[in-house]
């Protein structure tokens, strides 16, 4: 398809932003954020314990113990790095592979296994963690978002809505409906693409003639930018600037983080390797985000072998005790499930429950 001239104009906008390249090395000074050493230490922390919890939940999930699970490897700089440059009174509304930041968001990690195994506990979010639970419908947290972030801008409050989605959530209607309402009435909302250029088993180039998704800002009304998914500095401050142009009163963002995955879509059957040559997968390997990052501290004196292997264990051992944790959790009943479906059941799930309970008292 030829592309007039006005388009090709505006597609070259959005060209994607980044601080660190594949090998560390810093090549954008000036947008350099303002993070302590103990901050960028953390940061690499959270990664290094995504990872492992990563690897830890596959085989957790090979093994029947889990539940469902969506891998996260590769796509921890644009999770970590975006929660990172939250603060506590934001509200994350997650897409179902993004646990990660509702937990450093402050879920606790068996509650995040308990979800995944669909117990009722699971959803039970402690007091002043602002999160929603994971979304599975695809694009549906977006709407809501707007929604989120249209109540916080009533009540006057000093926080945002942040969201996410994959590439294939950015062919939904519910995203151009979200971005378009949050442009309207112009609230504090941060729509987050991790384009990891798969929808399940469909190219990118297959669901838009677009350039970018960033682009798609530009129908909405609001600010778009293209952002290197695979450098947690640089999804680190467009999300840091997003939050501030939110609370400002200057409009949403949508952020394309650009980014991959390299395990499976989820662990219920998805095989890559039908979809994807062994050369993407070792081209989008050179850009791993926890090697990318690791070489830029080293060159700080700020990162050691020993020190991230301390992490590993940790990650290690949290997550045992997570599983025990979940564990331990009361075996789900069918009368759970209608005393916390309603406040005030209505009278057919009243009588449903008192059947059940007569058959979960034998």
């Amino acid at each position: 398809m030829e592309k007039t001239k006005e388009l090709q104009q505006v597609e070259e906008q959005f060209e994607m932003f980044q601080i660190l390249d594949e090998k560390g090395k810093v090549v954008n000074k000036d947008a350099m954020p303002e993070l302590s050493d103990e901050q960028l230490k953390e940061m690499m922390t959270r990664m290094v314990y995504t990872r492992i919890w990563d690897q830890r939940a596959i085989s957790l999930n090979r093994q029947g113990r889990l539940g469902f699970y969506a891998p996260v490897a590769g796509q921890e700089a644009s999770m970590i790095g975006t929660q990172y440059a939250l603060e506590k009174q934001d509200w994350i509304l997650p897409g179902y592979r993004d646990i990660p930041q509702i937990h450093f968001h402050g879920l606790p990690l068996h509650q995040a296994f308990l979800w995944s195994r669909g117990h009722f506990q699971g959803g039970q979010v402690p007091e002043g963690v602002r999160i929603m639970l994971p979304q599975i419908i695809i694009g549906a947290q977006i709407t809501q978002t707007a929604g989120v972030a249209m109540g916080l801008k009533r009540n006057k409050e000093d926080a945002v809505a942040i969201t996410y989605t994959g590439d294939g959530g950015a062919s939904q209607g519910d995203f151009y409906e979200g971005m378009n309402f949050a442009g309207a009435y112009n609230v504090p909302a941060i729509f987050v693409v991790q384009n990891n250029r798969f929808a399940i088993s469909v190219p990118v180039e297959k669901q838009s003639a677009a350039k970018t998704i960033a682009q798609k800002a530009v129908a909405a009304g609001i600010h778009g930018q293209q952002v290197d998914g695979m450098d947690i500095l640089a999804v680190y401050a467009a999300t840091k600037d997003a939050r501030e142009r939110g609370l400002a009163g200057n409009g949403p963002t949508l952020i394309e983080a650009l980014t991959y995955r390299y395990g499976p879509h989820t662990m219920a059957g998805d095989d890559p390797t039908r979809y994807r040559t062994s050369e993407l997968d070792d081209e989008w390997e050179k850009k791993d985000p926890l090697v990318r990052f690791r070489k830029f501290l080293e060159g700080k004196k700020l990162w050691s072998e020993e020190e991230e292997e301390k992490i590993v264990e940790q990650a290690k051992e949290d997550i045992k005790e997570a599983i025990k944790k979940a564990d331990g959790a009361p075996k789900q009943k069918v009368t759970d499930l209608i005393d916390i479906m309603f406040e005030d059941a209505p009278e057919n799930l009243v009588e449903q429950r008192e059947e059940y309970a007569k058959k979960e008292s034998k």
